[in-house]
């Protein structure tokens, strides 16, 4: 596990309340899934929230974050397996998908940039410039916009496992 943001940590005992598990090439034929994916789960877990449509955008932002950047920089074959569960007041989203080393070192690297205490002129750099955009830009617009806890871990059968970390509401009871 590659983690240099506290709280992402891998192992949980909660259950996902949803899962989906789609094919990598089917899922990456059209741009429009990633959108499509986002708000279906978003509106799944939001019901039962304090702003239910605010946290439902929040978390269709995020999640479509993760899901774009998946959709850029993956693995040739298999399967995105995507979960969502909440775990105390964290939501969390682990994605599962094909990778190679090079796709790897990509998410590998936008984690090490959250983790230096100058991420946001990092992002903010990526953010603005004059070039196609990095392919970690999502993920480092999580850990800077929405203060995401990223993990991935790296695993034998040629996939990864990103594990992101949301704080997008504070209940209080």
């Amino acid at each position: 596990m590659t983690s240099l943001s506290e709280g992402a940590s891998p192992n949980s005992d909660a259950l996902p309340m949803l899962q989906m598990d789609l094919d990598i090439q089917d899922f990456c034929s059209d741009w429009s899934h990633c959108d499509l994916m986002s708000g279906y789960l978003a509106r799944m877990v939001s019901h039962n929230r304090l702003d239910s449509l605010l946290f439902s955008n929040l978390y269709s932002s995020a999640l479509n974050e993760l899901l774009e950047t998946v959709f850029r920089t993956h693995g040739v074959n298999g399967t995105l397996h995507c979960a969502v569960q909440r775990i105390d007041n964290r939501d969390r989203i682990e994605l599962v998908f094909p990778v190679d080393d090079a796709t790897y070192s990509i998410y590998h690297e936008a984690i090490e940039t959250l983790g230096r205490e100058d991420a946001e002129t990092q992002y903010l750099e990526a953010l603005f410039a004059d070039r196609e955009p990095d392919p970690n830009l999502g993920l480092l617009e999580l850990g800077v916009d929405y203060g995401a806890k990223l993990a991935i871990e790296r695993r034998e059968n040629g996939t990864m496992r990103l594990v992101a970390d949301l704080r997008l509401e504070d209940k209080t009871e």
